[in-house]
C-alpha cells in the first residue's frame, strides 16, 4: 500500500494522482466550497490525500 501514500484516488474508476497536483479538476460549489473532481469520469467521490 505504499504505492499510494500521498495520492487521491477517484473511487468510481479508480484514477490516481498525488494529491493537490494539478490532473485533479477544482470545482467551487457554493455553499459546499471547494471539491475535487476526477478528470477521467467526473466524479466527486474522491479520496484525497496531502
Amino acid at each position: 500500500m505504499a504505492s499510494t501514500l500521498g495520492k487521491s484516488r477517484c473511487r468510481s474508476c479508480g484514477f490516481e494522482a498525488p494529491g493537490g497536483d494539478d490532473a485533479w479538476v477544482r470545482l467551487d460549489v457554493p455553499k459546499l466550497g471547494r471539491m475535487t473532481q476526477c478528470p477521467d469520469c467526473g466524479s466527486t467521490d474522491v479520496m484525497t490525500h496531502r
